[in-house]
């Protein structure tokens, strides 16, 4: 469904209603027009804290698009911005700064104690209002848990807070921020997520802090289609969401196996039959399903790369009220399932080396949400569940989730328009996502170069005003 406030608002005369009457203003945001697009254009500016350690890192991936780089000087704080690379020219920070900048790019793995905090302040004091519009903010920090020292872990931890409400004075734009925490020598790691970040393929991803571990080096990929030669089961593909994640793997190379129960065959079909796919119906609350599913995908493709739990219910009523089968269904299919199909698919060595699982969680299961203690019970679940498998899976396989808020969907379409209006605008882009941002997270989860991506919960929501 489309967003009528959101067209008015962006005419001349509603931008003038809108700055009158104090009403919100969102920017239409920039997605991914075609695969061989560069993943960031236009002015880059770089900066590192003294003691960086992904500077170079940064400089060499940059370097790698189109975007015409600079890095921070005339500031001793911030001096070791020219490890950024030949490339990258020097900026002046304390002179008038006349370019709009498309990204700015912070190494701060350097942070030692609260102090050094201060070079957060010499980088984005004088470029923040220079920033175009749906430009990013990304900065590099490293993991507090991995720090030795107290001092410098809340250097680092501050860095969730400062990213979280830039994200929020920047997303009136259409800009995000987005914050990468790694560990010491994962520096190799940063390359798929850097350009995730920067892309228009996380336009509706902002306030979000992810971990990056280390692992063994990535296996070199077609950055038009790193998923080639992959298998990829999306559960829950006949429509919404799951169609346009197996439309974006499949467009990204996957060969996508769509699952969803037998009266959706219909729907399911048109979605993989366009993308050369194949359908499979099950229910997958049915006790022979997990068994089911591992044949299917044995006897057709000798196993899986690339498993997508998006099948998802909702079945609403305040706690009182709620009869048993609405509970029961609705933890089955949002919880259980998944963990007897990943059972299923791991004894049995079905999801092959360097796999990838990713579930849908949802801001229900972060913030809960009245009348779907059920729902809401299921969708934190999937986060513990998530969290300690990333401890115990093995040969290279990663398991990540992603939590969507407003989505503009069949199920959101159907809501009372003053609920709908609400959702839409209780974000710091003040605007409802589209499936694809979804998809193009979970696409993400899924390159084999995000390997040292593991265990973690990106909420794609435009940063919601509500839960953490």
């Amino acid at each position: 469904m489309s967003d009528l406030y959101l067209k008015i608002v962006n005419t001349p005369a509603g931008k003038t209603a809108a700055q009158t009457l104090g009403l919100p203003a969102p920017v239409p945001l920039k997605r991914l027009k075609r695969t061989d697009q560069p993943f960031i254009e236009g002015d880059v500016l770089i900066g590192a804290a003294s003691g960086g350690k992904a500077i170079a890192a940064l400089g060499s991936i940059l370097s790698a698009s189109a975007a015409n780089l600079h890095h921070a000087s005339s500031n001793d704080r911030l001096k070791e911005s020219a490890k950024a690379g030949n490339k990258a020219q020097p900026l002046e920070l304390d002179s008038e700064i006349n370019q709009k900048f498309s990204a700015l790019v912070f190494d701060a793995t350097g942070l030692k104690s609260p102090s050094d905090l201060r070079a957060l302040y010499d980088f984005f004091h004088p470029t923040i209002k220079k920033l175009d519009s749906n430009a990013r903010v990304l900065i590099i920090g490293q993991n507090p848990s991995s720090c030795r020292k107290a001092p410098q872990a809340a250097a680092q931890q501050a860095l969730e807070g400062f990213v979280r409400s830039v994200g929020k004075e920047i997303g009136k734009k259409g800009s995000t921020a987005n914050l990468l925490w790694m560990v010491s020598g994962a520096d190799k790691q940063l390359d798929s997520s850097v350009r995730f970040f920067l892309s228009p393929r996380s336009a509706y991803v902002s306030g979000q802090v992810v971990k990056i571990g280390k692992s063994e080096a990535a296996p070199a990929t077609n950055p038009v289609s790193p998923l080639t030669g992959k298998v990829a089961l999306v559960t829950g593909a006949s429509r919404g969401i799951g169609a346009a994640i197996a439309q974006t793997l499949a467009r990204d190379g996957a060969t996508v196996v769509g699952l969803d129960i037998p009266p959706a065959m219909e729907e399911l079909e048109k979605v993989t039959g366009a993308i050369n796919g194949k359908a499979l119906a099950c229910d997958i609350t049915d006790d022979k399903a997990p068994k089911l599913i591992g044949d299917f995908l044995e006897e057709h493709f000798g196993g899986v790369d690339l498993v997508i739990h998006n099948a998802g219910i909702t079945r609403d009523k305040t706690l009182g009220n709620m009869p048993e089968h609405f509970w029961d269904m609705t933890i089955a299919v949002n919880l259980t399932a998944e963990e007897l199909i990943d059972e299923e698919l791991m004894q049995r060595e079905l999801l092959k080396e360097n796999g990838r699982i990713v579930c849908i969680s949802s801001i229900s299961g972060i913030a809960g949400n009245f009348g779907q203690t059920n729902y809401s019970t299921a969708k934190s679940g999937v986060i513990g569940y998530v969290e300690a498998m990333a401890r115990q899976v093995k040969n290279g396989i990663t398991i990540n989730a992603v939590a969507p808020g407003f989505i503009e969907t069949q199920m959101t379409a159907a809501m009372p328009i003053t609920v709908r209006e609400v959702g839409r605008r209780m974000n710091s882009l003040s605007q409802g996502g589209q499936p694809v941002d979804v998809a193009e997270t979970i696409a993400w989860y899924c390159n084999p170069a995000s390997n040292g991506v593991n265990g973690n919960v990106v909420r794609v929501c435009g940063q919601s005003l509500i839960g953490k």
